[in-house]
């Protein structure tokens, strides 16, 4: 991530594009973070929803993100949630038992077969049939359609290229301490590489640097998984 007038070291040489310090990840650290990822054990339902995406070429979000989706949920009592890029159910299993009983997750996709596979894993993990609302369609086609201020968490694991535009989205769709997140930040190390001008890590260098430098959101960036940037919109 760049972000000028801000140092930081990398293989033991100072560099001013990240604005924290870069230490070595050991086997240690590498072990803690799996163990970590691991944590939260999930049932039968997640891994055939887990496994039906690996079959279709997917890569859910991992048990440790998912966990985390969910504790977000729950602290903040999700009623009303966004997620965009409904895969095969495993992201949205984990943010349903984080809401509200009565709580809905309208779930947005463009590939209307994935989401017969989320309904199908939304069933056999117990929740009733209006407990989400699935949107076929282009998430930027269909976020400006949604209700200003309405929710309470919308979870972006869409077009990576797109992200800077759902955070425009999230900012007017969230009410105050609402919360958004990221799925994917790091990109598996490129966004963190300067090295890397591909166009996926330089939007997501540029999602960091906003989201972190917004005077309207509180953030934070968690090192799930292949990393979840996720802030609160300050009231």
């Amino acid at each position: 991530m760049q972000s000028p007038g801000r140092g930081h070291t990398v293989n033991g040489q100072s560099s001013g594009t990240v604005g924290y310090e870069e230490r070595a990840i050991t086997g240690n650290r590498q072990a803690s973070w799996a163990f970590a990822d691991a944590f939260v054990a999930e049932d039968d339902a997640l891994i055939r929803a887990r496994a039906r995406s690996h079959a279709s070429g997917l890569r859910p979000v991992s048990p440790g993100t998912g966990a985390a989706l969910r504790l977000l949920a729950a602290a903040g009592n999700a009623k009303y949630v966004v997620e965009i890029g409904t895969g095969t159910g495993v992201s949205g299993i984990h943010l349903m038992r984080g809401m509200r009983h009565d709580g809905v997750l309208t779930t947005v996709d463009t590939e209307p077969d994935r989401q017969q596979l989320a309904r199908e894993a939304y069933r056999e993990a117990g929740f009733a049939a209006n407990r989400s609302r699935f949107i076929p369609g282009a998430a930027l086609d269909v976020l400006p359609r949604l209700t200003d201020g309405a929710y309470d968490l919308v979870f972006c694991d869409g077009d990576r290229l797109e992200y800077l535009d759902y955070l425009d989205e999230s900012l007017r769709l969230l009410r105050p301490g609402g919360v958004v997140c990221f799925e994917g930040a790091f990109a598996q190390g490129r966004a963190l590489d300067a090295a890397h001008q591909d166009p996926e890590s330089l939007t997501l260098r540029e999602l960091l640097r906003a989201v972190r430098d917004s005077t309207r959101l509180s953030p934070v960036l968690l090192p799930t998984d292949d990393g979840l940037l996720c802030a609160v919109r300050r009231p």
